[in-house]
């Protein structure tokens, strides 16, 4: 029955908002389509994963051969030049160098880059949640406000006719001059009252347009509430395995040790080689292969405390995730006791709206009998204006509270709510950078334009 009433209401508030109107108003889904359109902050975190990406191709190019072109040119003294003669010697030169072994440490590096795409990945998913649940909090808060400026003009409407009534009634002596300004000072806090709700209407519809990209239209009354779980617990088990928060702590503490990983490989030998061919100005060329193996002995404590470092840091984000873990078990529960508070408040409301409703006809209908006062009819009036303010209030917390409540599961997003709007891949761009293309490749290429799309310069 709250659903069903709750809906009605909604229905009041799109038939009454004031709002310039509009030839097709505009729905709860079309507000958050354009606020997954139009968002900022999501095309800046879709940047960090792109960057993030990058530090994929970055590790992988480690695994690969160095080659560079190198050019040397030296003086030497005459006097002890005894190989050419003269004092200018030079080399053009095309070299080539690879890692052959150092303890594995450039696969982790990839391995690590790879979980930090991962949870940068996540990230962007507990942005996307932030930016919906953003945009039907600022849906149904202009709504509520523009309902509520409804129910203050009417108050002043009812105001008035009571001040003309007591006005009459003092003309022909039946109140005194104390009835008359009691009416009078009700009529003029009603009015304040209207401002201020006008007020709070254009505040919202200031923040609808942050949220979603443009100034509300007529708006419509939003649809049935989606689904969310059957009980706390149930709500607390989705949230633990689809939450992209803790997704992303849990990433973070697998980059975490493969970090560990390498900075401990990092005081093992590694084995490079070279391979060099050249000609110097003489026209003498020559070719080298040079096989080279590294042992750190004394890096004056550098290599040790960057392990501590790493472990430190691992340690730490083990930390995160268990606290992470809590928090968003502990938003699952408050989520679900808001909306189980706004449900009931919906009923409290309801009743208090009908008994308020029931007592203000019958106080009037006492006054004109003459058994109460002026007081009496204008305090009635308030009580039953606050009391509809009240409800309209708990029945959008309640909406807001359904979102809520599925944002703390991790489901708020565009592919779980149906929107039908194209979304944004996160492994397209990884697909094509993390194999480190060249820009002269085939792949590269293909990154190019995908660059030119994105509209990078």
């Amino acid at each position: 029955m709250a659903g069903s009433s709750f809906r009605k209401m909604f229905a009041l508030m799109a038939t009454t908002a004031l709002i310039a109107p509009t030839a097709h108003a505009e729905s709860l889904t079309d507000a958050l389509v354009m606020a997954y359109r139009n968002s900022h902050l999501l095309e800046q975190n879709r940047a960090v994963l792109r960057a993030a990406d990058e530090g994929v191709a970055q590790a992988v190019a480690a695994l690969r051969p160095v080659v560079a072109f190198v050019a040397q040119g030296a003086w030497q003294n005459p006097a002890t030049n005894s190989t050419y003669g003269n004092n200018l010697y030079g080399t053009l030169a095309l070299q080539a160098s690879l890692t052959l072994y150092n303890g594995g440490r450039e696969r982790d590096a990839v391995a690590a880059t790879k979980e930090t795409v991962l949870a940068t990945r996540q990230a962007l998913v507990g942005v996307e949640q932030q930016v919906l649940l953003g945009a039907v909090s600022a849906y149904v808060t202009v709504l509520q406000n523009a309902q509520t400026v409804s129910l203050q003009q009417n108050n002043v409407n009812v105001l008035q006719q009571e001040l003309k009534a007591t006005q009459d009634k003092f003309d022909v002596g039946e109140v005194t001059k104390t009835d008359v300004a009691q009416a009078q000072a009700a009529l003029a806090a009603a009015q304040a009252g209207l401002v201020a709700a006008q007020g709070n209407l254009a505040v919202a519809r200031e923040s609808y347009r942050a949220a979603v990209g443009s100034y509300p239209g007529s708006l419509q009354a939003p649809p049935r509430e989606p689904a969310t779980a059957k009980s706390l617990a149930e709500a607390e088990t989705v949230a633990a395995r689809t939450h992209p928060s803790v997704l992303q702590a849990q990433h973070q503490v697998a980059a975490s040790d493969y970090s560990v990983r390498s900075a401990a490989a990092a005081s093992g030998p590694s084995i490079a080689a070279a391979i060099k061919t050249g000609i110097d100005n003489k026209s003498n060329a020559g070719e080298s292969l040079t096989l080279t193996m590294t042992q750190p002995i004394y890096y004056g404590g550098q290599l040790s405390s960057v392990y501590r470092q790493a472990a430190a840091n691992d340690a730490a984000v083990k930390a995160e995730l268990m606290q992470t873990t809590l928090t968003v078990a502990q938003n699952v529960g408050n989520a679900w006791a808001q909306l189980s508070v706004a449900r009931a408040s919906i009923s409290a409301n309801q009743e208090q709206v009908r008994a308020a409703q029931v007592a203000f006809d019958g106080v009037r209908e006492e006054a004109k009998l003459g058994s109460r006062t002026t007081l009496d009819v204008l305090t009635a009036e308030q009580v039953l204006l606050n009391a509809k303010v009240a409800l309209v209030t708990a029945q959008t917390s309640q909406y807001v509270a359904v979102y809520s409540l599925l944002a703390s599961m991790g489901l708020l997003t565009a592919d779980h709510l149906k929107l039908g709007v194209p979304t944004y891949d996160p492994a397209g761009y990884y697909n094509v950078v993390s194999k480190a293309p060249a820009s002269i490749s085939p792949q590269g290429a293909a990154l190019d334009r995908i660059m030119k799309g994105l509209g990078s310069k």
